[in-house]
């Protein structure tokens, strides 16, 4: 079923409501936020549309309505194809990350360490940023070096989510099949979003991951073992004009964010694109 503009309106705010709160969301806490320019009756029956064709479901008889995979996907693809709009939000968030990650990072690049202690050190910095960002499980992996660090226990595990045992489990699960499938994973856009039973990990449908490939600066190390020998010697002895900047080989990495699907999708992914984004700029 396609949407009209009217019921994707209302799904968006569902969406952005349930994240917010953690209950299910009614046509009375809709009519009483947003102006849809339609009457509460009207609210009621476009939620019930969106209920049969599977975007929302009602958790209990008395209960509002609560996303469904579908009704997040909706909500996710919304904001990829809109945009993310230099709000004063982001830009804040932009700013945060650039002065709290910023002058560290830079720091750890200092030349007197061996390149895989500075590569090691920034993606322990990022992962642990980043799961403060998010309030979700946060995790860092180098291809090269096999190094998968992990941040953010604490900060997910105060969801309401995780409230049943039975979650808490299930997503070490998750967590478990992430580490051990990871180098397979095959990233072909900068951000890749799966939510629940799109999760290719596990069979356990109950979390979403959002994950960025990202690509960690090389050092000298790193270019003269690169570089044909003669040309690694030859190259800064004799003034070649050789470009070793751009020669300059990064070392492929991604950061993922991992927690229930009621996560803050926007904020996530804005945070995630943010921490890439400085990598870039080393």
């Amino acid at each position: 079923m396609e949407l009209t503009k009217r019921q994707g309106k209302i799904l968006n705010r569902l969406v952005e409501e349930y994240i917010d709160s953690a209950e299910p969301i009614s046509s009375k806490v809709l009519q009483k936020k947003y102006d849809f320019g339609i009457c509460p009756a009207t609210i009621r029956i476009e939620m019930q549309k969106l209920t049969d064709s599977g975007f929302i479901f009602q958790p209990h008889t008395s209960a509002g309505r609560v996303p469904t995979d579908k009704g997040y996907r909706f909500f996710v693809d919304n904001l990829f194809e809109k945009g993310f709009p230099e709000e004063k939000d982001t830009l804040k968030m932009e700013d945060l990350i650039e002065k709290e990650v910023g002058d560290r990072v830079k720091f750890l690049q200092s030349p007197e360490r061996s390149d895989g202690w500075r590569r090691t050190n920034v993606l322990r910095l990022l992962t642990k940023n980043l799961a403060s960002f998010s309030s979700n499980l946060a995790l860092g992996y180098l291809f090269d070096e096999d190094i998968l660090w992990e941040e953010g226990w604490k900060e997910v595990l105060q969801e309401p989510e995780f409230k049943e045992t039975k979650l808490v489990s299930n997503f070490a699960d998750v967590i478990k099949h992430f580490e051990e499938e990871i180098e397979d994973l095959k990233i072909n856009s900068r951000i890749k979003v799966f939510i629940g039973k799109e999760n290719p990990f596990s069979k356990v449908k109950d979390f979403s991951i959002i994950i960025s490939k990202c690509h960690f600066p090389a050092g000298e190390e790193d270019l003269s073992s690169s570089l044909p020998a003669t040309l690694s010697r030859g190259a800064r002895k004799s003034g070649s004009s050789f470009d070793f900047a751009a020669a300059r080989v990064k070392e492929k990495g991604v950061l993922a964010i991992l927690g229930p699907k009621r996560m803050a999708y926007d904020k996530n992914i804005n945070s995630l694109n943010s921490l890439t984004r400085l990598l870039e700029r080393l």
